[in-house]
């Protein structure tokens, strides 16, 4: 794709799109033009046309065949993203689509290999791992400052009420592990690398949510290192971190422990220093809610980095493949009661577990 200005279409303007909308605004003067909206509502489409000044569309397709657009930004619910994916794919269109990916593997897999075949540019807006608190922990350990990673932490438990924005989590057949618990999975992969196999409890605490609330994960990494992977929206906890990770990572050099209040204590060899980790407000964050912001910014920023250099992005369709497959696996290993190998998708096929007991 050429350097030049990225024209961007934003499908999709609720309650967390604005935040992908005033990303790509701010990302104006790096070479991103937010060129145009969609939305099935038009109250929600013609509000968001008005306040970034854009055209609005109610349909995709229409969008799609009016518009010039370099890439789609998909921020609508996880059912209808197949559908978007591959009409934007179609058009030849980048595409980044909202996580979690889709509702089924099968469908993941089929966005994949349908922009593999067109030579499409395709990413997943898995925005965890580039909050700016969870970038500084990757820096140090990059550093080499803790040594070799070995065991890890990793925490989002809220009982901040997540129903009120959105209400339709009450009804989903899978809820904390897929919407939440994708993001601290994919941290586990960030920090410590691919997964060999996965461990899963859930609960369902609520008694007027359908589904788990509650999900507590035990990994095996192929370095040999393990991982507690915890996410809950029932938590009563005082203060309550919302919405923070709390990450805690030991390795054979020292350790890295992430704070509330976005501050990280870092011991190397017998040394212990503390930090923040934070970053000031941009103009339409606010301060609970701003490390979640931010990170669909810094999100959308590296995506535009990609699309100008011509590039996979960090979170490409097929890496992100690798998280999904182990929200499917925590799904299983919690109905089978037993460690489950996460599926391998590798190029135009998939290989799955054989679901064999691990030890």
């Amino acid at each position: 794709m050429a350097s030049g200005a990225i024209r961007v279409g934003v499908i999709g303007c609720g309650f967390y799109a604005q935040n992908h909308l005033h990303a790509w605004k701010d990302l104006a003067n790096e070479g991103a033009v937010l060129a145009a909206v969609c939305d099935v509502d038009a109250g929600k489409a013609e509000a968001a046309g008005r306040a970034f000044d854009v055209p609005f569309y109610t349909d995709a397709a229409a969008l799609l065949a009016v518009e010039r657009l370099d890439a789609v930004d998909i921020v609508t619910r996880h059912d209808t993203h197949r559908a978007l994916c591959e009409l934007a794919i179609a058009k030849g269109v980048a595409t980044i689509v909202q996580k979690p990916f889709a509702p089924t593997w099968e469908d993941c897999v089929a966005i994949v290999e349908a922009a593999d075949k067109a030579g499409v540019w395709l990413a997943v807006h898995e925005n965890f791992r580039f909050q700016t608190p969870m970038r500084h922990v990757r820096r140090v350990i990059d550093s080499g400052a803790i040594g070799t990673p070995s065991w890890a932490r990793i925490m989002f438990r809220t009982g901040f009420d997540v129903y009120r924005t959105q209400p339709y989590f009450y009804d989903e057949e899978r809820l904390a592990i897929a919407d939440v618990g994708i993001h601290v999975l994919d941290l586990a992969r960030f920090f410590l690398g691919e997964v060999e196999r996965i461990s899963c409890e859930t609960q369902r605490r609520n008694p007027k949510v359908r589904a788990e609330d509650t999900a507590t994960m035990l990994l095996r990494h192929r370095s040999g290192a393990a991982s507690v992977v915890e996410c809950t929206y029932e938590a009563r906890r005082d203060p309550d971190p919302f919405p923070e990770t709390l990450v805690e990572i030991e390795g054979d050099n020292g350790s890295i422990i992430v704070l509330p209040g976005s501050r990280m204590r870092v011991t190397s060899n017998g040394t212990t220093t503390e930090e923040g980790i934070g970053s000031p407000l941009r103009s339409w964050t606010s301060d609970r809610w701003h490390v979640a912001q931010e990170g669909a910014f810094v999100a959308c920023r590296h995506f535009l980095d990609c699309l100008k250099r011509g590039v996979p992005a960090e979170t490409s369709g097929s890496d992100n493949l690798r998280t999904y497959a182990l929200v499917d696996a925590a799904y299983r290993a919690a109905e089978e009661h037993r460690a489950i190998v996460p599926t391998l998708w590798e190029g135009s096929a998939s290989v799955a577990s054989k679901g064999r007991r691990t030890q």
